[in-house]
């Protein structure tokens, strides 16, 4: 027990000096993943809202297969990007191996699919009868849209704090495709790994705190806007 409660006061030491490591990481985690989330909101969201409102064939198929992708390995979606990223991939001549721009594009293919789910889910729970009668009052569909979305704001509002939450937890794909380069593509959860495999036991649990603060303030917001009406 010792040894957890000096690596826990060695931890928050290192947290209120900001160290310069841990600062770097937290906040390149912070803004790929913010980055991320947004691209995947803005695709994913009207895509969730399209799927639930429409009637068409396959439909229950598309929802599976995106129900399928919100567990979809971190390391399968790495190995899939450095494909393409690598010199002899299709877009090696882009040069986004061990890049940021690498970590968005995984973390996008992480948390797209549970954006959309839960978008799907979000609206489908709204009252049929709002869109329809948008229609006919003669709305168009992407004003009928907008207006179902709207009313499903608070699970929509989930459903990207849920993505979110994906994004910045993520390791596997990081490690591919970024490459934990320090200054450059190193997040919290890769320097975890890597300060915990070199021993630096205590700068590891100070990342592991930060994340699992981040994860409360998450939790926070999700629980107060299932609270709401």
């Amino acid at each position: 027990m010792e040894f957890y409660r000096d690596a826990f006061q060695a931890a928050l030491s290192l947290i209120a000096a900001l160290d310069p490591d841990v600062a770097d990481a937290l906040w390149r985690s912070l803004r790929v993943a913010s980055l991320s989330t947004l691209v995947a909101g803005a695709i994913g969201i009207p895509l969730g809202g399209l799927i639930a409102l429409s009637s068409f064939r396959g439909k229950r198929l598309v929802i599976s297969i995106f129900s399928t992708l919100m567990a979809l390995p971190t390391v399968a979606v790495g190995l899939l990007l450095f494909g393409l990223y690598t010199r002899r991939g299709a877009l090696g001549h882009l040069g986004l191996l061990y890049t940021e721009p690498a970590l968005v594009t995984a973390q996008i293919a992480l948390s797209f699919p549970i954006i959309v789910r839960l978008s799907i889910a979000a609206v489908a729970a709204v009252d049929k009868r709002i869109p329809q009668t948008a229609l006919t009052l003669g709305a168009s569909r992407w004003q009928a849209l907008g207006l179902t979305l709207r009313e499903a704001t608070a699970g929509i509002a989930v459903a990207v704090i849920t993505g979110y939450g994906r994004a910045i937890s993520e390791v596997g794909a990081a490690m591919i495709v970024g490459g934990n380069i320090r200054g450059k593509t190193r997040t919290l959860t890769t320097a975890i790994t890597l300060e915990t495999s070199r021993g630096e036991f205590s700068l590891a649990l100070a990342m592991g705190l930060l994340l699992l603060l981040v994860f409360f303030a998450l939790n926070v917001m999700i629980l107060r806007l299932q609270e709401r009406p």
